[in-house]
């Protein structure tokens, strides 16, 4: 279901899988990551990416974990694939934001590639507030960037964590349909 424009006080989109398609090579990233856990002594092989990012701070590898994903992610967005709805962004007559799990900074990148930054009024990322989806804050910070209110604020975006995002916020939620 496509919302009407004048339905919502403001718009947020996820980035990736949403807007754009960034192209990071996640296992090179898991591989670095991997590698920063054994320069610091600690046997990661076997974790995950997702596992190895929660874990960090707890081997004080937290910041060196997120330069090595932002790193990926904006080179990621260099070569970022635009999707169908980032056609949608410039039409709205409210004010839009992005709410990501990805870097700030790569947010920013793939927005401005797709000439997209100029029609977005707030950016979130994974590094730019204390805590990440499916967390409210990062939604609801977004939404305050804007001057919106939560309840008629509108959430669009591609993956579970995204629509939990949204109910734990309080704002209404769209999948990305296709």
């Amino acid at each position: 279901m496509t919302p009407e424009p004048n339905e919502y006080g403001a718009v947020v989109y996820d980035l990736d899988g949403t807007l754009v398609r960034l192209a990071v090579d996640w296992d090179a990233a898991a591989s670095d990551a991997v590698a920063a856990f054994a320069d610091a002594g600690v046997d990661a092989a076997d974790a995950d990416l997702w596992s190895l990012f929660e874990t960090a701070p707890e081997y004080g590898l937290g910041a060196e974990l997120e330069a090595i994903l932002a790193d990926h992610e904006r080179r990621g967005a260099e070569d970022a694939t635009r999707l169908p709805h980032a056609d949608r962004v410039p039409e709205w007559p409210v004010p839009v934001g992005v709410c990501s799990l990805n870097a700030e900074s790569a947010c920013r990148l793939a927005l401005d590639r797709h000439d997209l930054l100029g029609h977005v009024d707030a950016v979130v990322g994974r590094d730019s507030v204390a805590t990440h989806k499916p967390d409210p804050e990062p939604l609801l910070t977004t939404i305050d960037r804007l001057g919106a209110d939560p309840s008629s604020s509108l959430f669009v975006g591609d993956s579970e964590r995204d629509a939990v995002t949204a109910e734990r916020a309080g704002v209404a939620f769209e999948w990305v349909d296709g």
